[in-house]
């Protein structure tokens, strides 16, 4: 077995229990959240809001959710939930009693879900088989989506992400990658690629633009540093050294520089640095 498998598992009781809860037949792959972020707390608000969403949405039905694994599994709660929100009437029972009527429930809503999403097959993060057997990250997964989706104001905690194991059966036995995972979405990557794209646009979209933008970066540079008895004529060739940005830097946060933490006037590409 893997040292690094075991190394997750600190508890021999805690090993057992994932080997029993979790059979992996020769040749599979199963991604599962660490043992250690169970008791990550922006995991758990995000828990405790996607059940009082769920129970708010579908009060008037009597269902009342306590735990995310137990009670969406059979595809029950989700067949209300999919039907309320998305005004919709899926052809199947509202009670399964058998395994298999119950797989085959949850592939009706399954597929409904992601036609509702615009999601094709390759984008999903979740399946029939891992919602069934009570994949805690696949469904949360589903139901961020679901309420990003149907419910795009509902103010879910931004960044949350859990640590990862993949484990796969192989005939050496239990091999495992770890990982990090985002449930919902990481703001600051957000707001990086959307100014991004916002410069590409510029860019590619209207050259012709540039200009002006580099005159209003200019007028503000020089609002600043020209109170250190600095103009600055060209942003590429000016900021090169970096000497500008950092007095610039200095400015806005209303700090002083000390001089002797940097070159004044760098000769070298190392002193730039």
């Amino acid at each position: 077995m893997d040292p690094d498998f075991l190394n997750v598992f600190t508890q021999p009781a805690t090993l057992n229990q994932f080997l029993a809860e979790n059979v992996i037949s020769p040749g599979e792959k199963k991604k599962l959240i660490k043992p250690t972020s169970s008791n990550n707390p922006k995991l758990e608000e995000l828990k405790l809001l996607l059940i009082d969403w769920i129970n708010t949405t579908l009060k008037e039905e009597h269902i009342v959710v306590k735990s995310l694994e137990e009670d969406l599994y059979d595809g029950l709660v989700l067949h209300h939930l999919l039907e309320n929100l998305g005004s919709l009437k899926l052809d199947v029972d509202k009670i399964a009693l058998t395994e298999k009527k119950q797989q085959q429930k949850l592939s009706v809503i399954l597929e409904a879900v992601a036609k509702c999403l615009q999601l094709e097959e390759s984008q999903l993060k979740w399946s029939v088989e891992s919602i069934f057997t009570k994949d805690l990250l696949s469904t949360l997964h589903l139901l961020v989506a679901m309420a990003k989706h149907f419910q795009p104001n509902l103010a879910m905690p931004p960044n949350v992400r859990v640590e990862t194991i993949t484990v796969e059966s192989t005939s050496r036995g239990l091999k495992t990658t770890s990982g990090v995972e985002y449930i919902t979405e990481n703001k600051e990557n957000i707001e990086a690629q959307s100014k991004d794209d916002a410069f590409d646009e510029l860019f590619s979209r209207a050259p012709d633009k540039l200009d002006a933008v580099k005159k209003v970066f200019l007028q503000f540079v020089n609002q600043h540093v020209g109170k250190l008895g600095l103009n600055v004529k060209d942003i590429e060739s000016q900021f090169a050294d970096g000497v500008i940005l950092l007095l610039l830097i200095g400015q806005l946060e209303g700090y002083f520089l000390n001089l002797r933490d940097f070159f004044l006037t760098p000769a070298s590409t190392t002193e730039m640095v």
